[in-house]
């Protein structure tokens, strides 16, 4: 196992995660039930399919189409959705 390659995900990931709507919904389970065990197995449960998921699609894909195309496609879609949810007005 990479050691580097872990860490670098997990530092990432870990960030990206914090505040995350994920993260909030968690909060809301934990301060709505007193089954907090439950609600960490399940939320932890979550983020590991739906990380597995990302992980085969991901394989699947840059056999496919080459990461440098990947990542412009990602940031290019980052960029398009950032600039839709300033200028457009939110649905009431």
């Amino acid at each position: 196992m990479d050691l580097k390659v872990m860490l670098t995900t997990f530092g990432m990931i870990f960030l990206a995660e914090l505040g995350d709507k994920t993260q909030l919904a968690t909060f809301c389970f934990a301060a709505e039930n007193k089954a907090k065990f439950a609600v960490f197995i399940g939320s932890a449960g979550a983020l590991v399919m739906t990380s597995l998921l990302a992980v085969v699609c991901g394989s699947f894909v840059c056999r496919v189409i080459p990461p440098n195309y990947i990542r412009l496609g990602a940031g290019g879609l980052f960029v398009i959705l950032g600039l839709w949810m300033l200028l457009l007005p939110a649905g009431n």
